[in-house]
């Protein structure tokens, strides 16, 4: 999948959605892509960008700026 910054993100993202209680196709359907579009960022098929982060900071209800700290500055 890639390295610690790469993968770190891919983890919250799954943390958060789960924590959430949504599935794929709804957290989906809340950004307004395709279940396939969700399951290639948690597979690490496809980086997540900062525009999606930001989205799925609000969507998932987590801090956005903790987040980056503890995931991605090393």
């Amino acid at each position: 999948m890639g390295t610690e910054r790469h993968t770190a993100p891919v983890e919250l993202l799954i943390a958060k959605r789960e924590a959430a209680g949504l599935t794929q196709s709804e957290l989906a359907a809340r950004l307004g892509e395709y279940q396939s579009f969700v399951a290639r960022l948690e597979s690490g098929e496809r980086r997540i960008d900062v525009v999606e982060f930001l989205n799925l900071a609000e969507i998932l209800n987590f801090d956005r700026g903790r987040a980056v700290k503890k995931t991605l500055v090393s």
